[in-house]
């Protein structure tokens, strides 16, 4: 069956596209949710009405889109969660913890606009995307730690290490001073 995209759908193609799908699929999906017309004179006419509506429309969402996307390139993400001895996670964190995590904070977002190949399933820091808009996508520092620790977020040095490094640099410094005094 063929027909004229009304928006854009995912992996069939953007607005105005004439596409050949099957006759569930657009009778099922496509046509009841207003996402396509079927490929006939009479819709032609209607699409190209509506032409003008549409551009007006998408650009309030890629507006309203930008915005959260400025707002959520300020978030981190941190997750507390139980691991056994080689930092393996007790369960996972996956794309509905992350989708519930941001409505938490304010941000409606779609599980599916998380894009994450699979669950998270060990401590330590990710990286999530997170599709705000088909074009405007916003990558999230995600970070999975033991309850009750804080984020080694990079750039920073562990607390375990720094702590042995001052050790280590004062006695140094004692064995310097000492030396010349000979």
């Amino acid at each position: 069956m063929k027909v004229i995209l009304n928006d854009h759908v995912e992996h069939l193609g953007e607005r105005g596209d004439r596409v050949q799908v099957k006759a569930g699929f657009a009778r099922n999906f496509l046509l009841p949710k207003g996402l396509a017309y079927t490929d006939t004179v009479g819709s032609a006419r209607r699409f190209d009405a509506e032409q003008t509506r549409w551009e007006e429309m998408d650009l309030k969402r890629r507006g309203a889109a930008e915005k959260m996307a400025g707002d959520l390139g300020a978030l981190e993400l941190i997750f507390e969660r139980r691991a056994g001895e080689r930092d393996a996670l007790f369960g996972s964190v996956s794309a509905i913890d992350v989708a519930r995590e941001l409505s938490e904070r304010g941000f409606e977002i779609d599980k599916r606009r998380v894009l994450m190949a699979e669950p998270l399933k060990t401590l330590g820091s990710f990286e999530v995307d997170v599709h705000v808009h088909r074009d405007i996508k916003v990558t999230l520092p995600v970070y999975v730690v033991r309850p009750g620790e804080q984020p080694v977020r990079p750039g920073d040095e562990p607390v375990e290490e720094a702590a042995a490094a001052e050790a280590v640099a004062p006695a140094a410094d004692d064995d310097a001073e000492a030396a010349p005094s000979e």
